[in-house]
């Protein structure tokens, strides 16, 4: 058997003492957060979920996001982590497709109203039947009357459980991604994918048991669970949760915590090496001494943010490349190789990259091609989507990413594009079809078509571009705010331009190509 939450128990077992998570002025034990998975457990055998079932969580980085998590695994049932900033419609979307059975939701804040969300999205789906509020304060009422709160179901449970014995390819994880069609898909990742994803990283990034992680990529997204959470806590490091991003959390979290490993996209690289320190609140040398290594991935990290950073912290920055189909690792920059500035490195243990043409035939050194990838890693398949699956692997073993991308003579991999037209905005992946879907839906719209400009700090930023209904009056900055109501915050376009047609074939398809070329002119 295999389970994912071996991670966890394995160092309860081995240093139940030792610090596992510090939240502020919180600190919990391997065995405390071990104990409160436990209960989880027993909390949601209590409520009928089986073996198989699938159980939504959405909550930011906070204690309750790993100790929910594995316990859900536990008890034998796959996680279907959500974006905290997905809004009642898309939550609704989320939990139909996943045929979730239950759903633990963080209640927010006044500006992120999380669980006004997620009870909204909850109520439009029939077969998710249990909604639980995670609420601030254990013991505080639920915010929505008349549905149970996290506290109240684990409060009376045992903090000892028998996890279910699962298989190495049984789906530990559903992770939703926009991919290159349609609507969001969710990945399904078996307890093989993950754990040895988990290890392959540890491994790579030569993690060593006193390792005290700076937790502030999102921990519904693959790169911070698998990187940081699963692959630390298989080695019984310390995780310092960060819910939100800024350099100052960050610098604090290091300066007083001693952090070792800093895991974080490139806009985050970019604004560490921006900020000035006014007050002198930070000794950048002690944090320098302390500080031994950092990821960056997502997207690639200019070469001048790199040598910024490794001057400023004297560390080395290692780039990896994956996606959540992938768990997500595929390839990284290994430290006992030579780095290739440009490149996210070699094949990582186990995994097998290959770039292939239109005809899936492997091309020659320095061609371009789609980028491909066999492994351990591989998902099992877009969840009840065999077509979309099948597409996926195009008649052959290999995932095909949709990426563009070229191999040099030692095998280092170089991405060149991406094959497809979704956007990349500070990390997140956004799927143009699903916004312009959205927009279509304003009453003033007749037509939208939303691509992605170069963006200095995100990367790229999201345009949409408005043809209105005969008749119909409305400002673009209406459009843009009426779309924040709508839409998750990093997917609601920032610029709109409002025209009285656009460039289409003569089949009608809107040419894309021309507004990208326009926006580059």
């Amino acid at each position: 058997m295999l389970n994912l939450a071996a991670v966890l128990e394995h160092s309860a077992k081995e240093v139940p003492g030792k610090t596992a998570l510090v939240f502020g002025d919180k600190r919990f034990t391997y065995e405390q957060v071990n104990a409160v998975a436990n209960q989880v457990a027993n909390g949601l055998a209590a409520a009928g979920i089986t073996k198989g079932d699938k159980v939504a969580l959405s909550c930011p980085n906070l204690p309750y996001f790993p100790m929910i998590y594995y316990g859900i695994l536990k008890a034998g049932a796959a996680v279907v982590p959500l974006n905290v900033l997905l809004k009642g419609r898309e939550i609704a979307y989320h939990l139909k497709d996943s045929e979730a059975k239950a759903f633990f939701c963080f209640q927010g804040t006044l500006e992120l109203p999380m669980a006004q969300e997620g009870w909204a999205g909850f109520k439009e789906v029939e077969g998710c039947q249990h909604f639980w509020v995670v609420t601030a304060d254990p013991a505080a009422a639920s915010p929505i009357e008349g549905t149970m709160t996290f506290g109240e179901l684990v409060g009376k449970q045992a903090p000892t459980f028998d996890t279910v014995v699962t298989q190495f390819e049984d789906t530990a994880v559903i992770l939703y991604t926009s991919g290159t069609t349609g609507f969001p898909k969710g990945a399904e990742l078996s307890h093989a994918n993950m754990t040895l994803n988990a290890m392959a990283t540890r491994d790579i990034i030569q993690m060593q048991p006193e390792d005290v992680h700076a937790l502030v990529l999102p921990l519904f997204h693959s790169f911070g669970q698998t990187c940081q959470m699963n692959a630390g806590f298989s080695i019984g490091n310390t995780l310092v949760l960060i819910p939100r991003f800024t350099p100052d959390a960050v610098l604090s979290a290091m300066q007083e915590e001693k952090v070792t490993i800093f895991v974080g996209v490139p806009t985050m690289y970019w604004a560490l090496l921006a900020y000035e320190d006014k007050e002198n609140r930070f000794d950048i040398k002690a944090i320098a001494d302390t500080l031994r290594i950092g990821v960056s991935g997502a997207s690639s990290l200019p070469l001048e943010i790199i040598k910024g950073i490794e001057a400023k912290y004297s560390i080395p920055i290692m780039e990896g490349y994956g996606l959540s189909e992938t768990c997500p690792v595929a390839t990284f920059n290994h430290l006992h190789k030579e780095r290739k500035p440009g490149s996210v490195g070699t094949p990582i243990w186990g995994v097998e990259v290959k770039i292939f043409d239109k005809e899936n035939a492997e091309v020659g050194v320095g061609d371009v091609g789609e980028i491909v990838i066999r492994g351990h890693n591989v998902m099992k398949g877009y969840y009840n989507k065999p077509e979309a699956t099948a597409d996926a692997f195009n008649g052959t073993s290999w995932f095909h990413t949709g990426d563009l991308g070229r191999k040099d003579e030692d095998g280092y991999v170089y991405i060149v594009d991406r094959v497809k037209d979704m956007i990349i905005r500070g990390g997140f992946n956004v799927y143009p079809r699903e916004i312009e879907e959205v927009l279509m839906t304003h009453p003033a719209v007749s037509l939208a078509s939303v691509i992605g400009v170069s963006h200095d700090q995100l990367g790229e930023e999201i345009k949409a571009y408005i043809v209105l209904k005969e008749g119909q009056q409305t400002t673009e900055e209406d459009i843009r705010a009426w779309s924040k109501d709508q839409m998750a915050a990093y997917k609601y376009p920032r610029i709109v331009e409002i025209r009285d047609a656009l460039p289409m074939t003569a089949t009608g398809k809107i040419l894309k190509k021309d507004l990208k070329a326009e926006s580059v002119g």
